[in-house]
């Protein structure tokens, strides 16, 4: 089978619930994998683990959150307003804090934690099933943190 073929049975047989899952689900793995900035000692260290592969995947989650904003921010979006806001303020923030994070700054497990948590919301699970920290990043987030 080819590529487009797998693509297109993809497209027909997820929704795009799943698909935004799956998608966030890879780009979240992919930002854990460099989860040792967060804990790097020196500026070089944190600077080697971008050259590595950060850099990449934090383009690629920031594409994945400014898709996600443009898709808020149509009229047809059959999200509710408070869904809509808040999912915004999370983007907003994702763009400050891959902006930290290039800048020197730790907090790429903030983001995976994040993450995380969309994915869970969109497996449906309850936040009271969340691992603690994801709980407590998403409070974080809805405080203005």
């Amino acid at each position: 089978m080819s590529i487009n073929a797998y693509k297109t049975t993809i497209r027909h047989s997820e929704s795009p619930r799943q698909i935004e899952r799956r998608i966030l689900s890879r780009l979240t793995g992919a930002l854990e994998l460099h989860g040792a900035y967060d804990t790097a000692e020196t500026s070089l260290a944190r600077l080697d683990i971008l050259s590595a592969g950060l850099r990449q995947a934090l383009a690629e989650n920031q594409t994945f959150w400014a898709e996600l904003k443009h898709d808020l921010a149509l009229p047809e979006n059959a999200l509710s307003p408070d869904l809509r806001a808040g999912l915004l303020s999370l983007a907003l923030w994702v763009d400050r804090q891959t902006a930290a994070i290039l800048g020197g700054r730790p907090g790429v497990l903030a983001l995976v934690d994040v993450n995380r948590a969309i994915i869970a919301g969109l497996a449906a699970t309850p936040a009271a099933n969340l691992p603690a920290a994801t709980s407590a990043s998403v409070q974080i987030l809805h405080q203005g943190g």
